[in-house]
């Protein structure tokens, strides 16, 4: 971005040139090291499960206590009594096994937490259940709550890690459907080839339903190309020559002719991946915040073990002591904790990479939710970064055509962006030209039908002593109060023209102002441009604040500025030009990744261009934001108040936590949370639709 700037804001003057053990020893988010780590433990947990659900059947079944809750009687067959304690300990010693590992390594750490409090529960159930079987207690038949406790567990660990590599895994899914060949052009016509054959600079054709082999740039044809699966936006773009397409994106419709800019790991994909991957192993404050809660309950539950066998047991109710100890010790265990950020992280990174939208640090998303200000780089970000005519008029005997081939024919043989604006719009045959002469900081000069012709700004009319008819005065005017570069045509020493050309503002633009605004953010832009440019474009768009001639080097400024107001700030740039005010900002959100995917300053990455993105990033902030705490407050309180009512507090009011309901209680609290971290799923991420605009809505 910024590579017109100069140009722009000045008219047409041109100057010279982990493993599965560490996995187990802690819940939390370390050792997330790739997607291929969370597979494995994936398959190790599905496998777990599925086992430890068959033992589980049976146990569950022929308990007596689960029999009594429900009201049925438990099948009587020789060696049934046998059954429960038998499959139980296989499934305690099968199926409990990451979490028993797991304590040991917690332990050995000195820092308490989820594992620890699950094996625990389960070995507390072990014990006590075979007391009950062997004859020593005859009320702590633990072996249904036992089986159950671990396939809970393993189920809630299984989806963790199946939606950890879910984020990645649906990237490795698109890199599946790359072809396998290309369809590379030469001088003799054209071969096909394996992907890993094709170096920058190739030509390649890629035919009507055709996936485009690797990124490059549209140099022939025109098609609507459907990139879905790589920005989130649900409807084909159009894409023609000089436009940049990734590798994976299909054109729908026609034939492209694509030169090939990036290949193997220089590929969008690859950086998309790498991203997705960094995101899963960065920090999280909520991830730590469980991490403390576990730890915190595995004391809380140690001590109202201690406190209830203690208090019972000077009450001289010595089996009412032990029963309500291991009760408590058993519905302690927080599982549902152990769901209740874990879940969210990891649907949350899916859905965002899903929606194109890739954290590359979940604090930076975390924070997206208390943003109240976005800075937004104009060019490139809100506008295309590419030049177009907007606007013509030619003075009375020429006709507006004319005029346009006129301006072609003299900017034919320029390579600058005006030039090319000019020429791409003019549709028609192209007089010659001949002695074409570029005049650096003014404009160009060329002879077309033997006349002579020089298109160029202010700077031009000054050199030449001319000044612009009073009939092409309304036109000037109205092209400087729309951020036009305002061009002159001057034929044998008389204006007859001007041509207006501008950065044009993306269609999406207002929809993501008019979004940000309905979610209380205030926006605000940074530009080189001059300030009659920016301003134009702010009113267009309804900004709030603009910052105008800034230096690429001092839009770092600006962000301290802001900040130093008290506001909350969100930059939105392309990474590059404006990598230091990413980094300054509370969050850097780069947008329009494409081949530059791999950004390091910015928290967040937007693989699409298009600026209703950051509305996404906010949504899904927010929407994280309450199921963590909604999962939060869920499970820790549960355990708050179900251990205090295990433990007998309302024993002289006649009413006690059973074990068998305060088991099922337990369950139920595990799957409400797994249940409502799924809910995240059905957030609208798309940026069609999450702003309640159309795409194509007409700017004001």
């Amino acid at each position: 971005m910024g590579h017109h700037r100069a140009h722009v804001s000045q008219g047409h003057e041109r100057g010279g040139g982990q493993t599965h053990e560490e996995h187990s020893g802690s819940h939390g988010h370390g050792g997330h090291d790739g997607h291929r780590g969370h597979d494995g433990h994936a398959e190790v947990f599905r496998r777990l499960f599925w086992v430890s659900l068959v033992l589980a059947v049976p146990v569950v079944a022929l308990s007596p206590m689960f029999a009594d809750l429900l009201g049925y009687t438990v099948p009587r067959f020789p060696g049934a009594s046998w059954v429960p304690p038998v499959l139980g300990s296989v499934v305690y010693a099968y199926g409990g096994r990451p979490f028993l590992t797991g304590a040991v390594q917690e332990a050995r750490a000195r820092k308490p937490g989820m594992m620890l409090l699950v094996a625990l529960a389960i070995t507390v159930a072990f014990a006590a259940s075979w007391a009950t079987t062997l004859g020593l207690t005859a009320t702590l038949d633990f072996w249904w709550e036992l089986a159950l406790l671990v396939v809970i567990m393993l189920l809630g660990h299984w989806l963790e890690m199946r939606a950890l590599g879910a984020a990645s895994g649906a990237l490795d899914a698109l890199a599946a459907l790359l072809p396998d060949t290309a369809e590379r052009l030469t001088d003799e016509g054209s071969e096909q080839v394996p992907l890993d054959a094709l170096r920058a600079d190739d030509v390649v054709l890629v035919r009507a339903g055709g996936r485009v082999p690797a990124d490059g740039v549209v140099v022939d044809g025109s098609a609507h190309v459907d990139e879905s699966m790589i920005s989130g936006e649900s409807r084909p773009l159009r894409r023609a020559a000089g436009d940049r397409v990734v590798g994976g994106t299909v054109a729908t419709d026609s034939t492209l002719r694509v030169r090939v800019t990036a290949v193997g790991s220089d590929t969008a994909l690859a950086g998309i991946q790498k991203l997705v991957a960094d995101a899963q192993a960065s920090g999280s404050r909520a991830q730590a915040l469980a991490d403390r809660a576990a730890a915190f309950l595995f004391w809380f539950a140690l001590v109202a073990g201690v406190l209830t066998f203690g208090v019972w047991a000077a009450l001289g109710d010595m089996p009412d002591a032990v029963e309500r100890t291991v009760t408590v010790l058993v519905i302690a265990c927080p599982h549902a904790l152990g769901l209740a950020i874990p879940l969210v992280i990891a649907i949350s990174t899916e859905r965002a990479a899903r929606a194109g939208v890739l954290v590359k640090s979940r604090l930076a998303l975390e924070r997206m939710r208390t943003v109240d200000t976005v800075l937004f780089d104009k060019t490139g970000t809100l506008t295309s970064g590419r030049l177009t005519l907007v606007g013509r008029a030619a003075v009375a005997g020429l006709d507006d055509d004319e005029l346009l081939a006129l301006a072609a024919a003299v900017e034919a043989d320029s390579e600058h962006p005006v030039a090319r604006a000019v020429v791409a719009a003019h549709a028609g045959d192209t007089p010659a030209a001949t002695d074409f002469r570029s005049l650096p900081g003014r404009g160009v000069r060329a002879v077309v039908g033997g006349r002579e012709v020089h298109v160029g700004g202010p700077a031009l009319l000054a050199e030449l002593g001319l000044e612009v008819p009073s009939e092409l005065g309304e036109a000037v005017t109205h092209g400087q109060q729309n951020a036009a570069s305002v061009l002159h045509v001057v034929r044998d020493g008389a204006v007859v023209g001007v041509l207006a050309v501008a950065d044009a503002v993306r269609p999406e633009s207002r929809a993501a102002v008019d979004a940000l605004h309905a979610h209380g953010v205030r926006v605000a832009m940074v530009t080189g441009d001059a300030q009659h440019v920016a301003q134009a474009v702010a009113h267009e768009l309804g900004i709030d604040e603009v910052f105008a001639e800034v230096l690429p080097a001092d839009k770092d400024a600006k962000v301290v500025e802001l900040r130093e107001r008290g506001r909350r700030v969100a930059m939105a740039g392309d990474g590059v030009n404006d990598a230091p005010a990413l980094t300054r900002a509370d969050v850097g959100i780069a947008i329009g990744a494409g081949t530059d995917v791999a950004i390091e300053s910015a928290g967040v990455v937007l693989a699409s261009d298009d600026p209703r993105g950051v509305v996404s990033v906010i949504v899904l902030s927010k929407a994280s934001y309450r199921k963590m705490w909604q999962n939060l407050v869920w499970a820790a309180g549960y355990n708050l108040i179900a251990v205090p009512l295990a433990a007998g507090v309302l024993a002289w009011a006649g009413f006690v936590l059973s074990p068998a309901v305060g088991a099922v209680m337990m369950s139920a609290s595990t799957v409400v949370v797994a249940l409502n971290a799924q809910l995240l799923r059905r957030v609208d991420l798309d940026p069609g639709t999450v702003t309640g605009r159309a795409a194509d809505s007409p700017s004001r």
